[in-house]
């Protein structure tokens, strides 16, 4: 089943040329991780797991996005010190920030839309932009690689 699924509220991309969207990435299956540099969840896991996916997928279809999704510790983790981030864990794939919620609301744009419990947080989308999953904490290598080989194997005009 697919669900519908809310648009990225990015207010800043990382190793992209020009904004990715949802619906500009249609035709591609998508495998997005919400992290927080400051997370150690993510940061020995979910963005090292990324990196795999990417590497093995990249000419397949699929396409690796992370979503920087800061709830707590707003002036450690900045803009400026994930790029920094970013630049010394050699992360390629594209990294959005996540939108910050409104004045005094801790919780991001995106992470707000999703009601992500926190991070990491993996979402799969498949070729027609619906979301097929949402995975809170770690995901085996395995179960993502057969998670994404099935999202491959539909036809765009399959999926849902």
């Amino acid at each position: 089943m697919t669900a519908t699924a809310p648009t990225w509220q990015v207010a800043e991309w990382l190793n992209v040329a020009s904004p990715l969207t949802l619906a500009g990435l249609r035709g591609r299956v998508v495998v997005a991780g919400a992290f927080q540099m400051l997370c150690p969840g993510c940061v020995a896991h979910l963005l090292p797991q990324l990196g795999r996916v990417h590497e093995t997928f990249a000419t397949m279809g699929v396409q690796v996005v992370g979503l920087h999704t800061v709830f707590e510790h707003h002036a450690a983790m900045t803009p400026l010190a994930l790029r920094a981030f970013v630049h010394e864990y050699r992360i390629i794939f594209p990294v959005g920030i996540d939108q910050p919620g409104p004045a005094g609301e801790p919780l991001p744009e995106t992470m707000r839309a999703y009601a992500m419990q926190g991070t990491p947080t993996l979402l799969l989308y498949d070729r027609r932009g619906g979301l097929r999953g949402q995975i809170f904490g770690p995901i085996p290598d395995l179960r993502l690689g057969a998670e994404i080989m099935a999202l491959l194997g539909e036809r765009a005009d399959d999926a849902g």
